[in-house]
């Protein structure tokens, strides 16, 4: 199933566009990693823009999930914060692990880390997702209660 998952981040426009490569997947666990490119920086200083650090947790977590549900796996975000704790510089990467994969929910933990101008790893960003979780038998999310249970 990694091997898919690689496949499908090396086919995502967005995902070339950036750059982004899926580092490491498996087991609810997703590393993704974006180099820095001065086109992504802010106008009033050299660190990364927020949004790379979002998109990142966003993409990784999304990763984590599919690897513990299954390549074929439908999810969309409905919930993603950020909290950012000092400027991005250097190359970005990002861990997330689920903390829970439910019957329609899926939540996430992730972390942003890049370097300091020591040349040391620190993080910049910490965040988390959760997911609509769509299964074969509910591919249009038709005939799930709110809580989890079952029309019938």
């Amino acid at each position: 199933m990694a091997a898919d998952l690689r496949a499908e981040a090396a086919d995502h426009g967005l995902f070339r566009l950036l750059d982004l490569e899926l580092v490491s997947v498996g087991d609810g666990r997703a590393t993704v990693r974006i180099p820095f490119d001065e086109e992504f920086t802010n106008v009033a200083n050299e660190s990364m823009h927020g949004g790379i650090a979002a998109t990142l947790i966003d993409t990784a977590s999304g990763f984590a999930l599919r690897s513990q549900l299954g390549a074929d796996a439908r999810l969309s975000t409905t919930d993603l914060n950020v909290r950012y704790v000092r400027p991005a510089t250097g190359d970005l990467h990002a861990e997330a692990r689920v903390v829970r994969a439910g019957g329609t929910m899926g939540v996430t933990e992730s972390t942003v880390t890049g370097v300091d101008p020591h040349g040391d790893e620190v993080t910049v960003a910490t965040g988390g997702t959760t997911y609509r979780l769509f299964r074969s038998d509910d591919s249009e999310g038709d005939g799930d209660d709110a809580d989890g249970g079952d029309d019938a």
